[in-house]
């Protein structure tokens, strides 16, 4: 007995496991199988990697112009409207469809129409097709006007590239121009700091008047508001960046990490004429004319006439002798018409499209010569600031420091130094910047279309 017991009992003890197992065991199969399903869903359908944190922390101006590419607004919107002109390239391609016409006719008001399948009822009934027949080219001259105007809208997308771009180089400047006035604000915020901490303990020991160490203060606040203001401007400038690159979520994180670009990098001035006739803007309105011509062939092509054929089947039941085929011609007669206006509509749009053509042949003339001018000018202010005007300043500062440490000057002359230093580094960050900026501006007014 007891021994059966101890069996039964050891039994028992051994199959409550064993189906904790099995639960258990039926449990994970369940999560793999369910894990197996995500990983394979998000295999079959990848998302796009996002900008890290790291990249937009240390954004350099390649990395911006790739984000750019993929998220500008902009770029995006003209790149649908090219993809809609490649869709009118088929609308205008297409042939007229034909035409299927059933009527019935001869259904008497008093005898009905009669009983019996619908084929036996007594009505008239006519089957017609008609099919338009189109003379003068028209289709061909539709398609050619589709084509000509698609080309436009993707060279229209290069111009609104090529324009953006040159918008994101001078932001990316403004936001680079803005990290360095505020490195030169908070530098200088630092030093009068400084300034004003070791007058307070020369006037403790009795070695300065007060109003000196009010004068050091005044620079000192107007220095700490610099800062601030400098930062409300780093602010709006990585804002409008993020927006050019479709970051607007970090803005907060970006920091333009490149230098300023060298002289060296300057393209050389000058103004061939293939690249003036290669701007995209050029190709844009020139395939605008060439529309126009085509559309103009097309309007006089309206006095060609169209045919129109059909063909129909006429059928009587109970009368055989009586079904028949038909067939039918229409012609149209410019009685009234003569798609004058039509006519002068397209011959006015050809002439506003030359003159569109010379007018942005014009602006892109101008465009190079100024941004030539402007480049010119830029990086003689910038060679003048960094080659003399700032190591001098630098150098009577220094001396001016180790003066007034000395005794040797007043706290005026120290303070008029230091204002001038600090000016001086302020103009020469935005000479940089401007360099920079008059560089981009000549390349982007030299821009060709890849197409």
């Amino acid at each position: 007995m007891n021994g059966s017991r101890q069996t039964a009992s050891g039994v028992a003890s051994v199959s409550r496991p064993a189906g904790a197992f099995k639960q258990t065991f039926v449990g994970l199969l369940c999560c793999c199988v369910l894990l197996g399903m995500g990983a394979g869903a998000h295999a079959a359908s990848p998302e796009k990697p996002p900008a890290t944190l790291e990249h937009l922390e240390h954004l350099s101006l390649e990395r911006a112009e790739k984000l750019f590419s993929r998220h500008n607004r902009e770029l995006q919107a003209a790149r649908r409207n090219a993809e809609g002109a490649e869709a009118d390239i088929l609308i205008a391609s297409a042939p007229p469809n034909p035409d299927l016409s059933i009527g019935t006719s001869r259904i008497s008001p008093r005898m009905g129409i009669g009983s019996g399948r619908l084929t036996d009822k007594r009505v008239d009934t006519v089957i017609g097709l008609t099919q338009l027949f189109e003379r003068g080219n028209k289709r061909e001259l539709r398609t050619e006007t589709a084509r000509f105007l698609a080309a436009a809208a993707r060279n229209d997308e290069g111009e609104v590239a090529r324009q953006q771009k040159l918008r994101l180089h001078l932001a990316y400047y403004d936001l680079l121009l803005s990290q360095e006035r505020l490195e030169i604000a908070t530098t200088t915020a630092g030093l009068f700091e400084k300034s004003v901490q070791a007058a307070e303990r020369r006037l403790s020991a009795g070695d300065i008047a007060a109003t000196e160490l009010s004068r050091i203060r005044v620079d000192a606040l107007k220095a700490l508001n610099d800062v601030r203001s400098m930062r409300a401007e780093l602010e709006h400038h990585q804002l409008a960046l993020a927006y050019l690159i479709g970051t607007g979520a970090d803005a907060k994180r970006l920091f333009a990490s490149d230098n300023w670009p060298g002289e060296s990098s300057s393209p050389q001035t000058g103004m061939p004429r293939e690249m003036l006739e290669s701007r995209p803007d050029m190709l844009a309105a020139r395939a605008r004319v060439s529309a126009a011509e085509k559309n103009r062939d097309l309007a006089r092509s309206l006095r060609t006439r169209d045919i129109t054929a059909g063909l129909q089947y006429e059928r009587f039941p109970g009368d055989a002798a009586n079904n028949s085929y038909g067939f039918t011609i229409s012609i149209p007669i410019f009685a009234r018409n003569q798609y004058t206006g039509e006519i002068r509509r397209a011959e006015i749009e050809l002439e506003a499209a030359r003159e569109d053509l010379q007018r942005v042949h014009a602006l892109a003339l101008d465009e190079i010569r100024r941004a030539d001018s402007e480049l010119g000018a830029a990086a003689e202010r910038v060679r003048r600031l960094l080659d003399v005007l700032l190591p001098m300043a630098e150098k009577n500062a220094q001396a001016a420091e180790f003066a007034h440490e000395r005794g040797a000057t007043g706290i005026m002359d120290l303070l008029d130094t230091r204002r001038q230093l600090y000016a001086i580094r302020l103009e020469a960050a935005a000479a940089k910047a401007d360099h920079a900026k008059a560089l981009a501006a000549r390349r982007g007014a030299t821009t060709t279309s890849p197409d």
